[in-house]
């Protein structure tokens, strides 16, 4: 969560969330530069529904921690030591990322593994749309992500050291049957739009072999851009990241389009005048991405769009569920039935436009 301005909004730690920051102290001591002697100060993050993210300050060192949250976990989530790993490998990179510091998988300094990054001051704006400024910065700025996603899809990833960071062969039908297991995982009660979208899902056709890392959560509230300038300059929340199919990052970059405003105004984009805020089209943002690319504009990204769509939801039932289980990162995430449940509506409603 941020502010209007897009300043990161510092919270004291929640109750749920607390760990031993003498322990941690300790640690980072003689492991980073600034601990020792200095007095270390720990706020949280507002908002992110993932691994619960944390402001450290050691005297005029400033850092950022993330970690696996505490309690019950959905099986293959919160991997940090994935971010850790694809964020350290892309260091140097043209897709900007924070100075990885060190990742700790001892559980027994604060409870779960976690690592430590270089905190990167900038603007952050949590939710899809970007509202503050004028039409002209968020044009440039969406043509930012654009090129920055483009940029992430053209890497090489063997040469990085992710060869076997994923398997760069049948990703869609790998993906398919996690996100379904994902979600009966973290069903609650019943709901016949996600039953039916698994099983479109699950009834396609093979999709040919594409491979290139993919961000897997690449939106505007998981970046930070400069103080003052419209463009990115961290790239955050890799806990998705995998050798995947680029069309299935655009696809997901792309639900913006596809989600009505929501309670706070700022969720989603559909039947918004986007020449009167200066926000591209989705086919406008598209364009722009496969000119970066150096692609044709694919003609089935609706079927990723769905499967994104589908992983969307499956997602936020998680984060619902981790509310009532009470280790959702942020409270509000009590409120999320209602939020997954339109998400499966709206996957189902396009994979009938689309057909079999």
């Amino acid at each position: 969560m941020a502010a209007a301005d897009g300043a990161p909004v510092l919270v004291p730690v929640l109750e749920n969330h607390r760990f031993d920051e003498v322990a941690l102290a300790r640690y980072l001591a003689g492991r980073l530069p600034g601990f020792g002697s200095a007095v270390l100060v720990v706020r949280q993050f507002q908002g992110g529904q993932s691994n619960p993210t944390f402001h450290l300050r050691a005297g005029d060192a400033e850092y950022v921690l993330r970690k696996k949250p505490p309690g019950r976990l959905l099986p293959s989530a919160h991997a940090v030591e994935r971010e850790f790993r694809v964020m350290a490998a892309l260091a140097g990179s043209g897709v900007p990322v924070p100075a990885m510091r060190l990742l700790c998988e001892d559980a027994d300094i604060v409870g779960t593994p976690f690592f430590v990054m270089d905190h990167v001051p900038g603007r952050i704006f949590a939710d899809r749309v970007m509202r503050a400024g004028d039409p002209g910065e968020r044009r440039a700025v969406y043509a930012d992500l654009a090129r920055g996603l483009a940029t992430l899809h053209g890497g090489d990833w063997r040469a990085v050291g992710l060869g076997d960071f994923g398997r760069a062969e049948g990703y869609m039908a790998r993906q398919i049957a996690r996100w379904t297991r994902q979600w009966e995982s973290s069903r609650v009660e019943e709901m016949p739009a996600m039953d039916r979208v698994a099983a479109w899902l699950a009834a396609l056709p093979p999709m040919g072999d594409e491979a290139a890392i993919a961000h897997g959560d690449f939106r505007l509230g998981n970046v930070i851009l400069h103080p003052t300038e419209p463009r990115v300059v961290a790239v955050l929340d890799w806990e998705l990241a995998t050798l995947g199919h680029p069309l299935a990052d655009l696809a997901y970059a792309c639900l913006t389009y596809h989600l009505p405003p929501g309670p706070t105004g700022l969720t989603g984009v559909l039947g918004t005048d986007y020449e009167a805020l200066g926000i591209p089209s989705e086919e406008e943002f598209v364009a722009a991405y496969c000119a970066a690319a150096g692609r044709a504009v694919p003609r089935d990204l609706d079927v990723f769009l769905v499967f994104s769509m589908f992983r969307l939801a499956s997602i936020v039932a998680g984060v619902w569920r981790r509310a009532l289980d009470g280790n959702a990162a942020d409270p509000r995430a009590i409120g999320y039935r209602e939020r997954y449940r339109g998400m499966a509506e709206a996957a189902w409603g396009i994979a009938e436009r689309v057909g079999a």
